[in-house]
C-alpha cells in the first residue's frame, strides 16, 4: 500500500499545524477522513498499516493567489 503526500506550502517547521496533504492512497481499504495529517500522525498510520509514504516534490509553479 502508497499514501501519496505533499508538504503544505503555508506550514513550517515549528508551527502548530498539519504539514501534509493526503493527495491519494493505492492498494488498500484504507480511508483517510482527514485531508490534512500531521508527520506524527502518519509515521503512526504507517506503522500500524505497513504502508510506504510517497512524497510527492512540488514543482514551484503554484497559483500566485496561495491557494
Amino acid at each position: 500500500m502508497k499514501i501519496f503526500v505533499r508538504e503544505r506550502r503555508r506550514s513550517g517547521k515549528g508551527e502548530k499545524k498539519p504539514r501534509y496533504r493526503v493527495v491519494g492512497v493505492q492498494g488498500s481499504d484504507l480511508k483517510l477522513y482527514a485531508k490534512r495529517v500531521r508527520k506524527c500522525e502518519l509515521d503512526e498510520i504507517v506503522k500500524h498499516t505497513g504502508a510506504d509514504v510517497v512524497l510527492l516534490e512540488r514543482d514551484g509553479k503554484g497559483d500566485a493567489s496561495g491557494r
